[in-house]
């Protein structure tokens, strides 16, 4: 039991910050499209909130790939954000 939880924590440092990658696709749109007309300020707002909470959770635990997804999720959040306040 002890292999397979080593072996699926290396998987979700692999797999956790891909499935945050969306934010940075989000990003990349509003800056190539030059408008944010189409994505909510609040939802993006309250990612932020949540993603930087299950960073802190994650270094409170010491767990690594709650930390290495958290973080990837937590700056592309806010990029987002940072974007639709810009356009």
């Amino acid at each position: 039991m002890f292999k397979f939880k080593s072996y699926y924590e290396h998987y979700m440092n692999i797999i956790g910050p891909i499935g945050n990658l969306m934010f940075y696709f989000q990003f990349y749109k509003i800056f190539d499209e030059k408008s944010s007309a189409s994505v909510s300020l609040t939802g993006f707002s309250i990612s932020v909130i949540a993603m930087t909470s299950w960073l802190l959770y994650g270094i409170l635990l010491k767990n690594k790939p709650l930390i290495i997804a958290n973080l990837v999720g937590t700056i592309g959040a806010i990029l987002v954000t940072v974007a639709i306040l810009i356009y």
